[in-house]
């Protein structure tokens, strides 16, 4: 970490991660952190939970088994009992050992007793870092498609922080999507303290009037270097959504209506990606606004190659967004 700036501190992405949870430990005693070696100096596969147990003691960093299932439903019985507790899975793709916890039970406690269950799960997701198909893959659609959860997915440091505290402190199951690629690639400006950012709503992080580039997560970075790419050519706007679910569908269809074309980016498979439910909803909403077809840009419909370059052929960056920028402009 850098110095700190008019109540700001320079810090990566996993800096950040690691400052929220601090924070937000040393404001509620009630907020635990569990999961697979998270605790003494090893702190984690990716060391977000560095440091946290010699401030914070064993029994609020809890290591835990090789077991999802299993600690996502003591995470649950935890929630109801009033604690706060934020699971850290190791990589995304083993959220799948605990979905039965997840979208079964703690999904739909409310709705069947009116009861709270306010865990959060971090997930390390997406590719990029050459770790093959059980280690490199975007499940968020999944957890989208089921009432009850919420859904985040940070593209900045200030975010990663600001929606973690966020998501730690709301009553509802929370899925904090990070991205893998920018925990020590990316660097900004993040809020010191007690400075939570809002669930539910996206951000403009480049204004335009050409043509509108929605996503979130690490392909925020790829499409702010593909609208780079392209000026003053083509002035493009792009919205990091922040959060998937709910989703700011305002700020989306203002931006759309005002530029007349869209272009809906995520690192997951096209084929029923949440870019497929944001197509769909502009479709309905703002037909007559749109001045080309929407077009959607995504991952290919197969595992995450452990090839280098197939993994960059599977994966979208910026030269394929500058194309699909360029294609929807010039219809």
């Amino acid at each position: 970490m850098d110095s700190t700036t008019n109540g700001t501190r320079t810090m990566t992405y996993i800096e950040a991660i690691t400052d929220g949870l601090a924070t937000e430990m040393r404001r509620d005693p009630d907020v635990l952190v569990m999961g697979e070696d998270i605790g003494g100096d090893f702190g984690g596969a990716f060391k977000a939970t560095k440091g946290l147990e010699a401030e914070f003691g064993p029994r609020r960093v809890m290591n835990t088994p090789m077991t999802e299932l299993a600690f996502i439903g003591a995470a649950t019985g935890m929630g109801l009992m009033g604690l706060r507790p934020v699971i850290e899975v190791q990589f995304a793709d083993f959220i799948s050992t605990g979905f039965d916890s997840i979208v079964q039970y703690a999904a739909t406690t409310h709705y069947r007793w009116q009861a709270a269950v306010p865990w959060v799960i971090r997930a390390p997701a997406d590719g990029g870092i050459r770790s093959g198909p059980f280690h490199s893959q975007n499940p968020e659609a999944w957890f989208v498609h089921t009432p009850g959860l919420k859904v985040v997915a940070p593209a900045t440091p200030a975010d990663a922080k600001g929606l973690l505290l966020a998501a730690i402190r709301d009553n509802n199951p929370v899925i904090y999507f990070e991205s893998k690629p920018l925990y020590r690639s990316l660097r900004g400006e993040v809020p010191e303290g007690d400075r939570a950012a809002p669930i539910g709503r996206a951000r403009i992080a480049r204004e335009g009037h050409h043509v509108t580039v929605i996503t979130y997560g690490e392909m925020v970075r790829q499409a702010l270097l593909a609208a780079d790419g392209l000026a003053p050519e083509i002035a493009v706007e792009v919205i990091d959504l922040r959060t998937l679910k709910p989703l700011d569908r305002d700020t989306v269809t203002a931006s759309v209506r005002k530029t007349g074309r869209a272009v809906v980016v995520h690192a997951a498979n096209r084929l029923a990606g949440v870019g497929a439910e944001i197509a769909a909803d502009l479709g309905q909403t703002s037909f007559e606004y749109l001045d080309a077809p929407i077009h959607r840009v995504g991952g290919l419909d197969v595992p995450v190659p452990f090839s280098p370059p197939l993994e960059d052929a599977y994966r979208p960056g910026a030269g394929d967004i500058m194309a699909a920028i360029r294609e929807t402009v010039a219809y």
